[in-house]
């Protein structure tokens, strides 16, 4: 509990002082000016930030309304606050109904905290690691007394930054002689900066800003991310399991029980569809393998796992891949059929749609595979690429333990394609949630005509050029859309779907590739050796990208 809470804390202070948060402080500079007005504000902005962060998707959910009615709702608020801090007759009329609550101080210390509530509303920060956690927690109902706690650290860690800021508008306030003789003119002017605010929301113009300023704390979120941060809410009911994952061992330990493979929508790769029975594993050893099908990682791992499954079937290993979605489209079970048949995947297949059995081993991330002996107990935690030839050792020890005097097949031969560039680009996500490496800052959703920049691009970053519509996840190609990536690997791949074109640019060597049909990866470059360049892709009309990876 307690690095729960520490990890929220640095997460919140990161996310604070972030450039997501710049068009929310004239606000919270202009309208913190007198008494406890400060500290009302933020505590507003922090107590609702949370609530609608954790249980949003569950209360809009629930309700008949459009999934954006919270931000809407927190814009009118905005603009009816403002209109009251200019006008005074205005503010008397709102506060009247609280008149037989409370005396003009309580009234005016009300509306303060409701002034933070609205904020918290439309305060939206950058998506780092903590608040990917907190908001999965609470699209799967996953809310327990480690997420609430977590919340409220990140809450906390968030308000800090603000409230100093606000505090250093109340010092102004307080030493300046025009602000102390002229409250009624600053009342105005920070009522115009509310309404201001919430226009500048309405229309997205504060999307300008975020993108003009660089990401200065994109490499601090990063460092946090590996501390486990995303899968630190789900690690609570597996520590053992979470243990030998960070700290990897290449001879067999003891992680604990296996968890139960549950909440499985859909089988593939097994007798008529059906879901595996539990005597199908009682005895054997079980390779448990988290994957989705368009994760490169993934794909890059599975010939090794089919390898095995054929090698060692008869002798009694079990492999069985638990399909994860990292995007909403990988929850469609076609496309996951499909993808596996394209691998050519024997073994059984789960489609884990809501995380019920990613949960119930504490796992984040994709590949990780866990061995279990054929007492049901976990024995080796293996997460991301390599070390293949361990893996297969430690299953073949297995195997001999249950089947004393068994006569195993020789070790398979599959070619390691794990790369071993340390300075290759990173997986590059295309979507608003997770787009850290856009030159321009943050994405929003909508619609935007973009222009990429003349001059050379920051390493492992890249622009836009034309009009597209940005999703959360992906972006769709409008008319002239393009992309400028700088990379660093042997092979380039993007993640598309729909019907149409890719045609990329490298060295002055163009080559164009048709696509159709679901997501799928496409090779952009492919090398023998790491090469670093700018690669410019053009997108026809209706094409859908949702990430770069790399080889």
């Amino acid at each position: 509990m307690l690095t729960l809470v520490l990890i929220g804390l640095v997460g919140g202070f990161i996310t604070g002082i972030s450039p997501c948060v710049l068009p929310v402080l004239p606000v919270v500079f202009m309208t913190g000016g007198v008494r406890r007005r400060p500290y009302l504000i933020v505590a507003g902005l922090a107590l609702s930030f949370s609530v609608f962060t954790l249980l949003g998707t569950l209360i809009v959910s629930a309700l008949p309304v459009p999934q954006d009615i919270i931000r809407w709702a927190g814009l009118v608020v905005l603009l009816v606050l403002g209109v009251a801090m200019m006008f005074p007759a205005v503010q008397d009329l709102l506060e009247r109904p609280f008149a037989r609550m409370g005396g003009g101080r309580v009234e005016r210390e009300r509306g303060d905290f409701v002034l933070g509530l609205a904020l918290g509303a439309v305060y939206v920060p950058c998506a780092g690691p903590v608040l990917a956690a907190i908001t999965v927690a609470g699209a799967t109902h996953r809310i327990g007394l480690e997420t609430v706690a977590l919340t409220l650290a990140f809450a906390v860690g968030t308000a800090a930054p603000l409230l100093f800021f606000a505090l250093a508008g109340r010092g102004v306030a307080e030493r300046v002689r025009a602000f102390r003789e002229r409250q009624r003119g600053v009342r105005f002017v920070a009522g115009l900066v509310v309404i201001g605010l919430a226009v500048a929301l309405t229309f997205n113009v504060t999307d300008a800003l975020q993108r003009a300023v660089p990401d200065y704390t994109s490499k601090l979120d990063q460092a946090l991310g590996t501390t486990g941060a995303v899968g630190a809410l789900g690690s609570a009911g597996a520590a053992g399991l979470q243990h030998c994952a960070q700290l990897p061992s290449p001879e067999l330990v003891n992680c604990g029980k296996a968890p139960a493979i549950s909440g499985i929508q859909q089988w593939f790769n097994t007798p008529d569809d059906k879901a595996l029975p539990a005597s199908a594993l009682k005895g054997k050893v079980v390779l448990v393998d988290f994957w989705a099908y368009s994760c490169i990682n993934c794909q890059r791992a599975i010939p090794h796992l089919n390898a095995w499954y054929r090698a060692y079937k008869k002798d009694g290993l079990v492999v069985v891949g638990v399909h994860s979605p990292e995007y909403a489209f990988e929850h469609v079970p076609a496309d996951v059929e499909a993808g596996a048949r394209r691998l050519h995947m024997a073994y059984p297949i789960a489609l884990d749609n809501k995380f019920t059995t990613w949960n119930n081993f504490g796992n984040d991330s994709w590949p990780a595979e866990y061995l279990i002996d054929a007492k049901g107990e976990v024995r080796h935690v293996a997460v991301g690429e390599g070390e293949y030839d361990t893996s297969e050792s430690l299953i073949r020890q297995l195997l001999t333990a249950a089947h004393p005097g068994v006569s195993l097949p020789p070790a398979t031969h599959v070619q390691d394609t794990t790369p071993t560039d340390d300075d290759m680009t990173p997986e590059t996500y295309l979507g608003s949630e997770r787009a850290g490496s856009y030159v321009g800052g943050r994405l929003s959703d909508g619609v935007h005509r973009f222009t990429a920049p003349s001059g050379a691009l920051p390493k492992n970053a890249f622009a836009l050029d034309g009009t597209w519509s940005v999703g959360k996840e992906s972006l769709t190609a409008k008319r002239g859309a393009g992309l400028k990536l700088a990379f660093s690997a042997d092979d380039v791949y993007l993640d598309v779907s729909g019907t149409g074109t890719i045609t990329s640019t490298l060295d002055g060597r163009t080559t164009t590739y048709k696509v159709s049909g679901a997501p799928n990866i496409y090779t952009l470059v492919h090398g023998d050796n790491p090469s670093s360049g700018t690669l410019d892709v053009k997108l026809s009309p209706g094409l859908s990208a949702y990430s770069f990876t790399f080889g």
